[in-house]
């Protein structure tokens, strides 16, 4: 009873300091009543801290003096056991800011670390006392918010870029005011923040960036070289390759991915060619087998926007590793896959540089320029590279006819199926059966116009590399058996029989291309990016 009392004696006293502050014309003169009010903070009612809570902010820009002391004191009332008082306490954080604009962002890195409430009440007073300070003063609010970003305190940090994600971006329209003045000042945070992202995280800031009017389609070559030189950064083009650095080759494939649409509207490939070129081709036979074919993905897209001068330094190596996928004799294996992003790769740097492959491959090309080296005897070259044309020419065509019959047999699977999941498991092998086929008609498409001595490069896009999305995510096999229509099963069926020759090693050399066609190249679950965060210290 005497508790109740006490409580409600204590409320009462605040009303009546409410009230007198109210009434005065002059408030800053009842000084004693505001301290009274701040001082209620220490007592032991709730209730009398939830009004304290609230009359706190009421008369705070009439007592600059007392601006430490009433915002500690707000300050200490959001860490309160009672939620009641901290709910209270966080709507009134924004009204400290509404006649006194310095305060925004310190009370918005208070926000920011609240934002790692377990309660969804809390939560949400959060959320919306974030957002009354970003329509105030977008700018301060959202510099304190990406520095928590930088500083990289865990679960803050993540919370964070979940609001800003979920909050902010959807809101950019409305927040981002004046345009282009806030665009690039938060460009320049994001540049600020990126030195320890993973690589969800890195793919939304850069998508957040791309949205920005500063870097549409009309933007400026300066402006889209910005982002590239980002992507280069993160990237990590000015290291030292290490081939068994499993972070690096993940983020190097998911950032070169990302930097081709910007090659596309002009930005310079050089950095990343010339990386490849010098530090990726000479090591890739020691590339972890599940990465080798997005790798030469990201070589090929990249090639269509390779200079002059980058192409005719980056052919040599393409040819040679080209060489290695393209075997002499059709007792040979290959890798289909690797095969027609190695050929894309070579007909957009010889469309570029079309005399550098007279030395290369044995080609007569005149330009008129001391280049074309016409005077030396390249022979040998030439008909080195004719017989690897011819090789990967017939085993191609042997896959296609089983690639033909296993569809046929598919067909005849799928009229046959009574259930929906039988349909699917179908659709699914005939969908892996149509990407080989297309694969291997690229493959003859960009083989066919190279048995010329002089012949014309496709530098367009007249062939479409297969398959150049981004690496998804795949589950592992968990041992469950394949259908009988799968592209390599039916090939296998084919190889069994007796050949003749050396024809039955040449149906187990099909077959084997097939299987990296039918598994797209990867196995086991690699991402689409880099995991954790951190150089060194967490990239999956």
């Amino acid at each position: 009873m005497g508790t109740e009392r006490s409580d409600a004696a204590d409320v009462d006293k605040l009303y009546e300091y409410g009230e007198r502050l109210n009434e005065a014309q002059d408030k800053s003169q009842h000084v004693s009543d505001y301290e009274g009010i701040i001082s209620a903070v220490n007592g032991d009612s709730v209730k009398a801290k939830q009004l304290a809570a609230q009359l706190i902010p009421r008369f705070f820009r009439h007592f600059p003096n007392l601006s430490t002391k009433a915002t500690t004191a707000l300050f200490d009332l959001v860490e309160e056991d009672e939620l009641a008082i901290r709910i209270q306490a966080i709507r009134g954080l924004p009204l400290l800011c509404k006649d006194t604009p310095e305060y925004v962002s310190k009370i918005v890195d208070v926000l920011g670390q609240l934002l790692t409430s377990e309660e969804t009440v809390e939560r949400d007073a959060v959320h919306k006392a974030l957002m009354t300070l970003l329509r105030q003063d977008a700018k301060a609010s959202l510099t304190a918010l990406f520095r928590h970003i930088e500083q990289g305190v865990e679960n803050i940090r993540e919370k964070v870029i979940g609001f800003i994600k979920d909050k902010v971006i959807p809101m950019k329209g409305e927040l981002l005011k004046p345009q282009a003045e806030m665009e690039r000042h938060v460009t320049d945070l994001v540049k600020k923040s990126l030195q320890d992202v993973t690589g969800d995280e890195f793919k939304l800031f850069m998508d957040f960036l791309n949205s920005f009017s500063i870097f549409r389609d009309n933007a400026p070559p300066e402006r889209v070289q910005e982002l590239i030189e980002i992507i280069e950064g993160q990237a990590d083009l000015h290291a030292q390759f290490n081939v068994s650095d499993i972070d690096h080759i993940n983020r190097l494939i998911s950032c070169t991915f990302m930097a081709i649409p910007y090659f596309k509207r002009g930005a310079s490939s050089s950095n990343f060619l010339n990386y490849f070129n010098k530090q990726i081709i000479p090591v890739f036979d020691k590339f972890p087998e599940d990465r080798k074919l997005d790798l030469l993905k990201t070589l090929a897209g990249s090639s269509a926007y390779a200079s002059a001068q980058d192409s005719r330094q980056l052919l040599p190596a393409v040819v040679d590793l080209l060489k290695k996928y393209m075997p002499r004799r059709k007792t040979e294996e290959t890798n289909f896959n690797y095969v027609e992003c190695l050929l894309y790769a070579f007909h957009h740097l010889a469309y570029k540089t079309p005399n550098s492959t007279n030395s290369l491959c044995g080609y007569k090309i005149v330009t008129g320029q001391p280049s074309d080296r016409l005077g030396e005897d390249f022979s040998e070259n030439y008909k080195d590279f004719m017989e690897r044309l011819s090789s990967i020419e017939e085993l191609v065509k042997v896959a296609m006819k089983k690639l033909n019959q296993g569809m046929a047999e598919q067909d005849k699977l799928m009229s046959a199926a009574k259930t929906e999941e039988a349909k699917a498991a179908v659709r699914k092998d005939k969908q892996k059966t149509t990407t080989s086929l297309r694969i291997c008609n690229n493959i003859l498409a960009m083989t066919q116009p190279l048995h010329s001595k002089s012949p014309s490069f496709i530098g367009d896009d007249k062939v479409n590399l297969s398959g150049t999305e981004l690496p998804k995510r795949v589950q592992a096999s968990a041992g469950g058996k394949r259908s009988a229509t799968s592209a390599n099963v039916a090939t296998n069926t084919i190889a069994s029989k007796k050949g003749r020759g050396a024809g039955g090693m040449q149906n187990q050399l099909v077959t084997r291309a097939l299987e990296g066609l039918s598994r797209g190249g990867r196995n086991n679950g690699r991402g689409r990016g880099w995991g954790g965060r951190g150089r060194g210290r967490g990239y999956r």
